[in-house]
């Protein structure tokens, strides 16, 4: 799904939004699965792989650089293992977005990822999600542990399917 002013359709609003901040560096992509999709993000440390990946996501739904940074929000959760508290970042990011606030970041910050109890803290800067500003993109209904993968290398890569 490519995601260029032309296939979105942006309103003079959307392209002024995005003209007033840089561009958002993206270091993922989509890859098709069965029905689904799959993220595949990548960073210089796991802690910005995991931001890409929740911003992939992020991305699927609108184009994130129409968002202005008007609000923070920050999840913290935890899991059982580095796989399960992937699951549990997104999840929560997915969360605010759909059931809470309608909160759509255009940068998530990941603040500490303990390896060892398996917790993690974000915070993002977004503002409430609105057909009016936002052009719409797919809806992701939830996270999978299907082919989840961290491979926490030098370049650290993340494998995520999303439900959509």
């Amino acid at each position: 799904m490519a995601h260029d002013t032309r296939e979105l359709g942006l309103t003079g609003e959307q392209q002024a939004v995005k003209a007033r901040y840089p561009p958002i560096q993206r270091k993922y992509e989509y890859l098709d699965h069965t029905a689904d999709v799959q993220l595949h993000a990548w960073g210089d440390t796991l802690e910005e792989a995991f931001e890409q990946c929740a911003m992939a996501m992020f991305g699927y739904m609108t184009d994130t650089e129409t968002v202005e940074p008007l609000d923070t929000v920050e999840v913290e959760t935890e899991g059982h293992d580095m796989l399960s508290l992937l699951f549990h970042f997104l999840d929560e990011w997915l969360y605010k977005f759909s059931a809470e606030e309608f909160f759509i970041p255009r940068e998530v910050k990941v603040l500490h990822i303990d390896r060892v109890g398996f917790r993690i803290r974000s915070v993002g800067w977004g503002e409430e999600f609105s057909l009016l500003k936002h052009p719409q993109g797919t809806e992701v209904k939830a996270i999978t542990y299907s082919a989840m993968q961290i491979c926490d290398g030098e370049k650290p890569e993340l494998f995520v399917i999303i439900d959509i």
